[in-house]
């Protein structure tokens, strides 16, 4: 324990736990409330009592250490009074029906850490209940695990914030009223939860790699969580082939870290980062686990993002890239998940490849179907497409609407960037037919 500290350095040491803790905390919680919402309220409770308690007595040397107890110890007060509750008044007291559990069953604290050896990836399978619906596991997951804030979260999954927080609801009230227990499952009831719990692990990654809001392109703490447990993941399921997909996509995408941003924090976007800066450590050990994937049989979708992916990355440079076999491998994507935000995806390379007012027309159909109206790499994406085209009036109108869209600060500064530069041109053209007038 270090000496008193101010309240702002206490403040800032709270900030930094919360962001790189909060999953240890209450993955070491749960297993004694054994119950999520308390073990919630208890690590909640914690970072409030941490926040006067630093000031007095000073910052501890490992304050993940200093949380985790402390929610621990109010969870086991909570325990005592319930229990003393139930043993004072038993006639008020409805007994607990039995409930049911033939996919979760009981079992001991041996077998869980065999099962799932990373407390955190632990937590995450037990939220990801099959009685739930996975966009509620999803949510649930990325706001009570993970520590995301609900506005980040509905940025991640298209819907507003208040469609989110009620979702949100919903699910802990079913977990309530349905009398749903969080028991960590065996491993033979790993497979059925494996694809909301890799949903979990890609959309924190994406929340990390580009922040939804704040002052910062990225916030690393959740890419290293993610790409931390991805590998866990591998470990615990080497012989699945979306296991090994969706860590291949994440250390692919994460290679070029360094290199997304300049040295004064400007957004630089694929085709002007140094691609001789890119981690070729992590992109030669992505190539094999996306080659023996492929060679595995037929690619799910993180596999054949993953493939994707490699080839922007492989490419010696940007217009060196080959952009048919993306394409290609776009379409078979699309077939096997026809999610909006991939056919948005799809229209980059189909511009490369068939120009970019084919790319625009596809475009322009997403924008009608109205699923990706708060997405804002919708008007981004077409407003790149207009400026190629020489649209340079629209394509300002586009680039506005992707500013209103876009909560990062680095985003929106090259946004900002790009919007006067459509003005700069429209001046440029304007002088240029006066002069010929």
């Amino acid at each position: 324990m270090t000496a008193a500290a101010d309240a702002a350095d206490a403040g800032q040491a709270v900030a930094d736990a919360h962001r790189g803790e909060w999953a240890f905390v209450l993955a070491a919680t749960v297993r004694i409330a054994q119950d999520l919402d308390l073990a919630e309220e208890c690590v909640q409770e914690a970072y409030a009592a941490a926040l006067s308690a630093w000031e007095h007595d000073g910052i501890p040397t490992n304050p993940a250490a200093w949380l985790t107890t402390t929610a621990k110890r109010r969870a086991m007060d909570a325990i005592r009074r319930e229990r003393t509750f139930r043993s004072k008044l038993p006639l008020l007291v409805e007994p607990e029906a039995t409930v049911d559990e033939p996919t979760l069953g009981r079992v001991t604290a041996v077998e869980l850490e065999d099962a799932v050896p990373d407390e955190r990836l632990r937590l995450i399978f037990t939220c990801c209940h099959p009685a739930l619906a996975q966009e509620a596991q999803l949510a649930l997951t990325l706001r009570l695990v993970c520590g995301l804030p609900t506005p980040d979260i509905a940025r991640a999954l298209l819907v507003s914030e208040q469609t989110m927080a009620a979702r949100i609801t919903r699910a802990k009230k079913k977990i309530t009223i349905a009398r749903i227990p969080y028991r960590i499952p065996r491993p033979a009831d790993l497979p059925d939860r494996l694809a909301a719990v890799l949903g979990v692990l890609h959309l924190l990654f994406t929340a990390g790699h580009t922040a939804p809001s704040g002052p910062t392109l990225m916030r690393t703490d959740l890419a290293d969580h993610a790409l931390h447990l991805a590998r866990a993941l591998r470990e615990l399921m080497p012989d699945e082939p979306e296991v090994r997909g969706l860590l291949a996509l994440l250390m692919v995408t994460d290679a070029r870290r360094t290199t997304r941003t300049s040295a004064d924090g400007r957004l630089l976007r694929l085709q002007e980062q140094d691609r001789s800066r890119w981690d070729r450590t992590a992109l030669a050990e992505a190539h094999e686990l996306i080659v023996a994937g492929l060679r595995g049989g037929r690619a799910g979708r993180y596999l054949l993002q993953a493939a994707i992916a490699s080839l922007y990355a492989e490419a010696p440079s940007y217009e060196q890239t080959d952009w048919p076999q993306i394409v290609a491998l776009y379409d078979r994507l699309l077939t096997l998940w026809p999610s909006p935000v991939v056919a948005l995806n799809r229209t980059v390379p189909v511009s490369m490849v068939h120009g970019p007012a084919v790319a625009l027309a596809l475009v322009e159909a997403l924008e009608r179907d109205g699923r990706l109206s708060r997405y804002q790499y919708l008007p981004t994406i077409k407003a790149d497409l207009l400026q190629r085209l020489g649209r340079t009036d629209e394509a300002a109108v586009a680039y506005r609407l992707a500013l209103e869209l876009t909560d990062n600060k680095v985003e929106r500064a090259f946004l900002a960037g790009r919007l006067t530069d459509q003005g700069d041109r429209v001046d440029t053209m304007s002088r240029q037919a006066a002069s010929t007038d």
